[in-house]
This record gives structure tokens, sequence and C-alpha cells, in this order.
């Protein structure tokens, strides 16, 4: 066994270019001839001094030697990648081991099965004697190689497959290796998100999906990785479409709700290579960090069903009739025929008070869309004697009180006992906090070197109130000045209770809405599906990776979110079919689990010297069993390897 450079051309400026490969000699009669093992591609840049030992180590480990001379950790990596790649492959090929075919004259057995064990799936087998591939092994040989994750992978890939995605992306022009490059980002942002590159190094020499796939990411390149993420997002608009239908086919919602909302996420870096990057006001409270914008229109079951990406200093209320032109646009039913769509039929649009600005809910009426927002009003009314009960709950109770503002429109004053308890606390708690500045301010007044002038302690106060702004305006602060000093001998505050003052209701939030025929409960619980978008942008920025974006290239950013909003919509897909079964986990756990579910190599050497490698993933755990038969999938992913590589003193083939 040797490696090989071969030339395979030069520039015009005299630059070579090699690829290299992995060959054996064997001999035929008495003829001696070679054969490519593996090829090594064009990026193998292991030192040549280093191939003999390399080539050697690699025969050590499929042979099952222990190493005669301690190997550089470069070296004994890449030797076990080779012989873990060699292993699989011939694994996967019958015909590749025949009599005499390798160094030595050793000869190779290789098959592959489906796991027919009893525990490898959820019925008892019952396997003739005859048919067992019995062996007698030396149990003090036994070793465990090349061990990976499978399990969490196997969920993100059952996702997947069950939208039929590969099935578009291929129809979309994605080739062979550009679709396992596609679907190795998916999955990656699934299981462990991360950048392009730490997802290359996670991909070659963490994960086993390669196995499930059929494809060997130690021979892809990082740009793979990153002209897969162009690719995605060049067919941006198709993929979301489709991804969006398959979901409503195979949970069979309606398009009734349509929640609308903006996120934002910001850049390690400049961003003076991105064209949306900007400063502006971050979610994360990072104002030092340009920002790049995520809008999203998700529908009410939780799969998003159009998004853009801004500037990072776009307003809210600016991008609400982009979003929903755009959405029309690629719904054939609703261009052009939405007053033709009878009303009950119409999506209701469901937004907060960020977005929810006059000309906007004008805009929507003009465009004959049913809404509920929540209202900009500061002041807030609620008659409890007037309202009827919409949640309970232990730990919770809402009451809406329904209010006719005007023939076409409802407002909903909403009373909540555990919102109230939040807010009470929290304006005790800045109030707290507003009285010890008063009180250090006031026993200032008798010490020396201390504020005391009475325009100074005007002025202190002053700031003191636009500090603590949400209460302060309960407040009414009176001074006691000495004539002759000017300077201010007693502080007294009062805190009053205001009508007209936006705390004066703790709890209590309003909706409007034209949706004038629904009930009071109808109306508080489609708005309450805005929250699930909250959680959302949770899932995208903490479980998904999103933020923050390390790209400096537009596209790339762009990339980066659309693989992001890609992996939420397989993972809200495998929620959904987990919850119906009971199982209500976050995606955090649900990987957690099932990441100790492993794929390894087991190799024994038997009692005639052969030596034995068994690939296959374990068993999985009582926890880990039931996620899987709930998702309909199988025990024990992917198939069993085995290869038998016979003793050189035997020289015996099996065939």
């Amino acid at each position: 066994m040797f490696i090989r450079r071969t030339k395979t051309r030069t520039t015009d400026q005299g630059v070579s270019y090699y690829s290299y490969r992995l060959v054996d000699t064997y001999r035929v009669a008495d003829k001696v001839r070679q054969r490519t093992l593996l090829n090594l591609g064009s990026t193998f840049d292991s030192p040549r001094a280093q191939w003999p030992e390399l080539t050697g180590r690699i025969e050590e480990i499929i042979q099952g030697q222990t190493a005669l001379f301690e190997s550089s950790p470069a070296i004994e990596s890449l030797a076990q990648s080779l012989a873990a790649t060699l292993l699989h492959k011939y694994a996967q090929t019958n015909d590749l081991f025949k009599p005499g075919a390798a160094s030595g004259s050793r000869g190779f057995r290789s098959t592959e099965s489906e796991n027919t064990s009893p525990t490898a799936d959820n019925t008892e087998q019952n396997i003739p004697t005859d048919a067992r591939d019995l062996h007698t092994v030396d149990l003090d040989s036994l070793a465990l190689m090349d061990v990976r994750t499978v399990g969490a992978e196997a969920l993100a890939l059952s996702a997947i497959e069950q939208t039929h995605l590969p099935e578009k992306l291929t129809a979309l022009g994605f080739n062979r290796n550009q679709l396992a490059a596609a679907i190795g980002n998916l999955v990656a942002r699934m299981v462990q998100p991360g950048s392009e590159l730490s997802t290359f190094d996670w991909l070659q020499t963490h994960s086993a999906l390669g196995e499930l796939l059929g494809c060997h990411f130690e021979s892809m390149s990082l740009s793979s990785l990153y002209r897969a993420s162009d690719q995605l997002w060049q067919q941006h608009d198709k993929i979301e479409a489709f991804l969006y239908q398959q979901h409503r086919t195979l949970f069979g919602f309606g398009n009734t709700i349509t929640l609308y909302d903006l996120t934002n996420t910001f850049f390690e870096g400049t961003g003076q290579f991105n064209a949306h990057a900007a400063y502006g006001h971050s979610k994360e409270r990072r104002s030092d960090c340009p920002l790049v914008t995520l809008a999203l229109v998700l529908d009410g079951s939780g799969f998003s069903r159009k998004s853009r990406i801004f500037a990072g200093n776009v307003g809210e209320a600016k991008t609400l009739q982009k979003m929903i032109e755009a959405l029309v646009d690629t719904d054939p039913v609703a261009k052009g025929r939405q007053y033709e769509i009878p009303w009950e039929q119409r999506p209701t649009v469901v937004m907060d008070a960020g977005i929810a600005t006059q000309e906007n809910i004008d805009w929507l009426v003009e465009q004959g869309y049913p809404y509920i927002v929540v209202s900009r009003k500061r002041h807030q009314e609620f008659d409890a004697t007037k309202a009827v009960v919409v949640k309970e709950h232990r730990h919770d109770q809402v009451c809406a009180q329904r209010v006719e503002v005007n023939p076409e429109e409802v407002a909903l004053y909403c009373h909540s006992l555990r919102r109230e308890k939040k807010e009470r606390a929290i304006a005790g708690r800045f109030s707290g906090r507003f009285e010890q500045e008063l009180e250090h301010l006031q026993a200032g007044l008798q010490q020396p070197r201390r504020m005391k002038q009475t325009d100074k302690v005007q002025q202190k106060i002053g700031r003191l109130r636009q500090k603590y702004s949400r209460i302060s305006g309960q407040y009414e602060i009176t001074l006691e000045s000495d004539k002759k000093t000017r300077n201010v001998t007693a502080i007294h505050w009062q805190k009053q209770t205001k009508e007209d003052h936006p705390d004066s209701h703790p709890g209590v939030y309003c909706l409007r809405t034209n949706q004038t025929q629904w009930s009071e409960e109808r109306i508080w619980s489609t708005y309450i599906m805005l929250t699930d978008l909250e959680a959302v942008f949770r899932s995208l920025k903490s479980e998904l990776g999103m933020r923050p974006v390390y790209h400096h290239k537009t596209v790339r950013v762009e990339g980066h979110i659309w693989i992001t909003l890609l992996a939420y919509n397989l993972v809200h897909h495998l929620r959904r079919k987990l919850k119906a079964q009971g199982i209500d986990d976050s995606w955090e756990t649900l990987r957690s689990t099932m990441s100790t579910q492993t794929r390894t190599t087991v190799t024994l050497t038997g009692q005639n010297g052969e030596q034995i490698h068994i690939r296959k993933s374990s068993y999985p755990k009582s926890c880990q069993q039931r996620i899987l038969r709930a998702l309909q999938l199988k025990l024990v992913p992917g198939k069993t390897e085995k290869t038998i590589i016979e003793s050189q003193k035997t020289q015996t083939v099996v065939p």
C-alpha cells in the first residue's frame, strides 16, 4: 500500500496541480498489478516524508495490529480516518476484495446487512442456525474505533426525508455532491449549530451522517458547504413555498392565521461588506455591533410562510406591507382575489404594538384583511363586572371586556392575574429604587459637601424622573427651601394612583380587531398565538445558532439565516409529531437525549488469525426508544457492515 501523486494540469503561469491516491499492489499469475483503493483528492496535505509511516499505520489498523512505534497525533488521526473510510467503502462493495487483491496476498470478505437481530427492531426474528454468521474469536482482542454520533442525525434526517426536500432540491438542479452538502448544512444546524467551518469539522470527524446518506464528507471540501449555502439561498422562494405546502399536507392545517413580527441578530465584526449591516436597536442589547433584521410570517401552526431579510436599522412598522404583498404574490389563490374570498376564509393578520401603526391598520382594511393587533393606546380601561373569563388556570386567570368602538372595530380589554403580579413586582422594584434615591438626596441636605442648592436639587430630581420614567409620573414631589441661602431644607414626596396613568390598571392590555363576529375567547386565543412567534425567535437564536453572525459577505449572511430558518421548520415538524404522542420536550432536550446513540466499529481477531471488523449503531436506551417509536423510526439507524480480513498465515480467501 502506498500513496501516488499525479500531476493533473499546469497553468499558463507555471503552477502545477496534483491529485493523490491510495494505491495497492497485487499479483496475477507472474505479473504485478496496481489499483486505486481510495482517491485522496487534490487537497491532501500530508508531508511526503510521512507517507510510508501513514500507509503502514493504515494497514496496522485494518489488520488489528498494535503499532510498533508511536505515531504523531496528526498521522494517527489521519490513519484512523482513512482506515475507517476504507472499511466502510469495502463493506458497501462486495466485489472490491478479490483473491490476491491486496498486498501480501491477504484475502478479504465483506458484507452488509440490515439489523436483523431481535433487538434491531420491534419484532422477534427467527434466524435459522445455518444462516447465522458464527465465528470463534479472541475476546481479549476486542477493540472499538471510529465512534461517531448517529441518534440526533437520524431524527433530523427523517424530517428532511418526510418533507421530500431532497427530491425538491434535486429538481432545482442540485447534483449528488451539492445535495449531500446542503443536507449536511441543515442537519448540522439542527444537531450541532455553528459556522460552516465548525460544521465542516463536525461532519468529517464527529458525525455518522455521511454513512446514513451514503456519502463521504471526509473527501468534501469546506468550499462545498459554502457553495451549498449559496445555492439554498438562491432558491429561497421556491424552497420556502414548497416546504410550507408540504407541512400543510402532512399536518392538515388551514391557512387562516398569519402572525407577523421581526427580530434582529448582530455581527461579530464590522459588517462593512454586508449590504444589510446597520446599527439599530438590538434585542440583545448589543448596541456596539451592526445588526441584520429577519422579518417572519408564520401561520397558526407555527410553520413559517414567508421570510425576508432587511437592514439592521429598519423600522418594524415599515415592513408589513412589503411582507404581505410578497406573500400574496406567491399565493396564486389569493393573488388579485382578496375581495373574492369570503370574509371567514381570509387569513387574519396578528401583530404586536410595534407594527400596529394606524397607517398599517388602515392599509390592512383597504386590502380587505381581518386583523388582531395590540393597541398602542396608553390609557387602559377595565371593568371586571363586564368581563368574561377566557382562560382559567391554577396559576392564572384571564378575563376580557368587550367594547364596541364602532361598527367595524372591537376593542378587547384583557386582564391577566399573572401579568398583574409581574407588573406590580416590576413597578414595586422601580418605586423602591426611586424612593431610595430620593432618600439619599434628602439625607444629604443635612451633611456637609452634599448637594443642597435648589436649582441643582431640582435638576437632580428631573434626572431621576427621567431615569425612572415608568413610575415617576405617579409621584408628587415638593421642596422646602431657605430663602436666604437658597438651599433646600426638606424634600417631600407622595405616590398617588392616577386613572390616566398607563400603570393605573396593572395586568391590563387592549386588543383591536375587525373580527366583530368573533367571541372574546376566540379573539384572545388567536392573539395569544403571537407568543409562539417569540418562542420561534428564541429557538432560532439559542437552540439553532442564528446568533451571532460571523460571515462578512451579504450572500453568506443571508444563507446563514436561511439555513437556520429551514432548520427551525424541520425541528418544528419533529416536535409537532412528538407532541401528538405526548412528548413535549424542547429541541435542546431531544437532541441531548439522542446524542449518546453512536455508531462504532468493533474489531476482533478470529481463531485462525482473521481480523473481523463490524460497524454498527448502538441499541437505544429506553428514553431514546420512546422518541424513536413515537416517530416510527428504526431503533438502530444505518446498516450493519462486516469486513473480514483473512490472516496472512492461512492466505485463505472466503468467496
